[in-house]
């Protein structure tokens, strides 16, 4: 009996984290970090998204996440990117394969799995991956971050002290 062998090609996986992370919190990081377990290239995309009216520049944004996500590259690699207009177009330009979602809540998942639905549709070939965040970041939001801080209350359990650093510098 003669077996085949079969050359096989190993591609690698790579994942978008899309978002506008405006500002970067714990949470945003907790699924960064899960996300990571499930691809060889983990990209960022920071979206310009000028209908929501950031509180911090896309700059500001990307430096963020570049700061946070550090320690991530020392053992994968990493890319933060910005990004504008249609996200399934961004995720076909990056040459990912899935997409990774986070879900705090029953609310996050109807849009999603819209969103889901309809990325499909335009690209069947892409995956969307939901991770559950974790139950201690299910809580944070980023427009609720800003808001606290805002007020002048602590927000140093929902972000990293660089976020909080430069919250702080915002709101005085």
């Amino acid at each position: 009996m003669r077996f085949r062998h079969y050359k096989r090609v190993m591609t690698k996986r790579i994942a978008l984290y899309p978002g506008t992370f405006d500002p970067m919190t714990l949470g945003h990081l907790d699924i960064m970090k899960r996300a990571a377990k499930l691809c060889d290239k983990l990209i960022i995309g920071v979206a310009i998204n000028r209908s929501k009216g950031p509180l911090f520049g896309l700059d500001d944004r990307v430096q963020m996440v570049e700061h946070v996500v550090a320690p991530l590259r020392e053992s994968m690699e990493v890319e933060v990117l910005p990004f504008e207009g249609l996200l399934i177009h961004f995720v076909e330009q990056c040459g990912a394969s899935m997409i990774v979602r986070g879900l705090r809540a029953v609310s996050d998942f109807e849009y999603e799995f819209q969103m889901a639905g309809m990325n499909d549709r335009l690209n069947p070939d892409i995956e969307t991956v939901f991770l559950m965040a974790d139950p201690q970041y299910q809580t944070i939001a980023s427009r609720l971050v800003k808001e606290i801080a805002r007020l002048g209350g602590d927000v140093s359990q929902f972000v990293t002290p660089e976020v909080e650093a430069r919250l702080k510098d915002k709101y005085t």
